[in-house]
């Protein structure tokens, strides 16, 4: 196990070189110069010049990538001039505020989606199956920038019963409430994509010869749905789990700007809008490590549940 592990770390490797790559030639496609975005458009010509020269953005494309490469190499992921600090600092101390988030949207969402599921399952062909379909559906489809201006309009600006702006303090204890509207939006998706894996999944075991066996020895329903079915349907769930991961953590790019939730996504917007091109490149290449880990896991998850799958032929 630890050697498929050792593998697989290094197999990532190209990966983050190829997302280091992509991101830094897209940030130099941005519009505008982020000396100017900095000093603001009534710097004199000088100060522009020294600006960029201190960000080595005057000399040419190969020789800022190499720069950019070997601080990596050093464990510097560069300085950011929006916020007046090193990235890697910056970084670190707005991921607990975007993982308290996203991990709790995905747990709410893993835990009502699934179950959900396994009662549309065993009703198939039901109001309630056909109902929990439908709503799926549009979940699923729903845009969550669209949600979650809805929900600030109706819950905060029409009923003012909850927050829109902020994380709130935690040692009052108020995070929780902030939470509520940020949350559900995240969990939107996961949940009507969480709901239809487990229900299409519960279908397929329910029906199969191993089951029936087990009900026809006279074993109560409930334990074979708990024990048997539940175990033998979790690794698709379990697969689409790793691409929700990347969903949602990406979903908290636009829902933590409308909330105002101070974590990545706040972060992200305020390095494009200010044209910070070491803190827009540190960010995406800590989310791709992020993204590549969760999904190690998740493939490790999978061969645990399932025997039959070989992690090495992953």
């Amino acid at each position: 196990m630890g050697k498929i592990i050792i593998k697989r770390l290094l197999q990532t490797i190209p990966t983050l070189l190829v997302v280091v790559t992509l991101t830094f030639c897209l940030t130099r496609m941005l519009p505008g110069d982020p000396a100017v975005a900095i000093l603001g458009i009534e710097a004199n010509a000088e100060d522009i010049e020294a600006m960029r020269a201190e960000m080595n953005l005057d000399k040419s494309l190969p020789e800022q990538y190499a720069l950019y490469l070997g601080g990596l190499v050093h464990g510097d992921f560069g300085y950011s001039y929006s916020y007046r600090q090193d990235v890697l600092p910056l970084i670190t101390s707005r991921i607990p505020n975007t993982l308290t988030l996203t991990l709790t949207a995905l747990l709410f969402a893993f835990i009502i989606g699934t179950s959900v599921g396994i009662i549309a399952a065993l009703k198939q062909n039901t109001i309630f199956d056909y109902i929990v379909m439908v709503i799926t559906l549009v979940g699923v489809s729903m845009p969550i920038f669209w949600l979650a201006l809805m929900l600030v309009l109706q819950f905060s600006v029409k009923m003012n019963l909850l927050p829109v702006m902020g994380m709130g303090d935690l040692s009052k204890g108020d995070v929780v409430i902030h939470m509520i509207l940020p949350g559900f939006c995240l969990a939107t998706i996961p949940m009507a994509t969480f709901a239809r894996t487990m229900r299409s999944s519960m279908i397929d075991i329910m029906s199969s010869d191993y089951i029936r066996c087990l009900r026809a020895r006279g074993i109560k329903k409930l334990k074979v749905i708990l024990i048997h079915g539940l175990k033998n349907a979790l690794p698709p769930l379990i697969t689409v789990l790793g691409l929700q991961i990347a969903g949602t953590f990406t979903g908290a790019i636009i829902t933590e700007g409308i909330f105002s939730w101070p974590g990545m996504g706040t972060m992200i917007n305020t390095a494009i809008n200010n044209r910070d091109y070491s803190l827009i490149q540190g960010a995406v290449l800590f989310s791709a490590i992020m993204f590549v880990f969760c999904n190690m896991l998740v493939d490790i998850a999978y061969a645990i549940l399932n025997p039959k799958v070989k992690l090495e032929k992953g």
